[in-house]
């Protein structure tokens, strides 16, 4: 039997597998909704983890020739890009803990320069007339998941620059990334879109001076306070969704909920909340003993962001409590 052949044998195997995982996916989920005895669901949950994971192994260590080794490798990114969950998934008894977006995997300290040390920065672009003011306007900090709002628009703008209209799961995967904050639907778009290729877009489209990608890795986007205020400004004026999808992001953006719901918004009266859209991002990161709690917000004349790092024993809340009390100090609801 040639190497071709048993790859071929292999893809076939390891598509079969794929089947059964998918179909244990679905068994736990299903179970879940049910809210049958916690025993059992774990039972599932495991069974499908066990299997999907074998899946990965066999695909990772064979030797594929060629065409069949990329077969292999769309098959285990199909397992990344489906949505084995239910739309409305059961609701539970306790809030979201707030776990900040990690990337795949996490760079080597000192690979390339990523910041460090305790700062914050802050920015206000006026969409009126373009003037940006703050403090510490162009020094750069990690997004985490700020940056997931420019990911779901440049995946827009793409499919309706090539006539494609995303499918019904896919609107649902795109709905998480920005309302819930889903870190695997958007390490599968951001990776479609070329990793660090979107940041790249992100940069000449939006005219941002300071910012950079960092090798392939979403959560550690490089942007300064004002280079995050001009992204929300190309988010309002279409620039980045395009005008097929714009009113969608910023809708998505304002029904942000559950642990990624804080910051410049909550500087207004509860009543105007809803109309003001978001996308924050927190996370603590190990190599510096910092948390990076980011805030983006846009309302109909202004765009702000503030960045933040601070030790990681304050808490996540910390900082979304200075992205509160600066927009609560810079802007007014009059601004709105």
């Amino acid at each position: 039997m040639t190497g071709r052949d048993r790859g071929r044998r292999l893809v076939r195997h390891a598509g079969r597998i794929i089947d059964r995982a998918a179909a244990a996916a679905e068994w736990a989920a299903a179970l879940a909704a049910r809210r049958v005895p916690p025993r059992a669901a774990v039972t599932a949950l495991v069974a499908s983890t066990v299997v999907t994971t074998t899946t990965l192994t066999l695909i990772a260590a064979a030797p594929l020739p060629g065409r069949v080794h990329r077969l292999a490798g769309d098959a285990a990114r199909a397992m990344v890009a489906a949505d084995p969950t239910p739309a409305h998934p059961a609701p539970t008894h306790q809030p979201p803990r707030p776990v900040a977006a990690r990337p795949a995997a996490s760079p080597a300290p000192g690979t390339l320069r990523q910041p460090a040390g305790e700062f914050v920065g802050w920015a206000i672009m006026d969409l009126t007339d373009g003037s940006i003011t703050g403090e510490n306007l162009t020094e750069v900090s990690t997004t985490a998941s700020m940056i997931k709002a420019w990911i779901v628009a440049d995946f827009l703008r793409l499919e309706a620059e090539a006539g494609r209209t995303p499918g019904e799961l896919r609107m649902r995967q795109l709905e998480q990334i920005i309302r819930d904050s889903n870190n695997e639907y958007a390490e599968a778009i951001f990776q479609q879109l070329g990793a660090h290729e979107s940041i790249e877009r992100l940069i000449q489209i939006c005219r941002l001076t300071d910012s950079s990608p960092y090798l392939d890795f979403w959560s550690n986007t490089q942007l300064s306070p004002r280079d995050t205020a001009r992204m929300g400004a190309c988010i309002a004026d279409g620039r980045a969704a395009g005008p097929v999808w714009t009113g969608w992001l910023l809708d998505e953006m304002r029904a942000v909920r559950g642990a990624g719901d804080f910051g410049i918004r909550h500087a207004f009266p509860e009543e105007i909340r809803p109309t003001i859209a978001i996308k924050n991002g927190w996370i603590d990161r190990t190599y510096d003993g910092n948390w990076h709690v980011n805030c983006l917000a846009i309302g109909d004349t202004w765009s702000m962001g503030v960045l933040t790092r601070y030790p990681v024993h304050l808490g996540y809340q910390h900082g979304a409590e200075i992205c509160r009390t600066l927009a609560a100090e810079h802007l007014t609801p009059l601004q709105h």
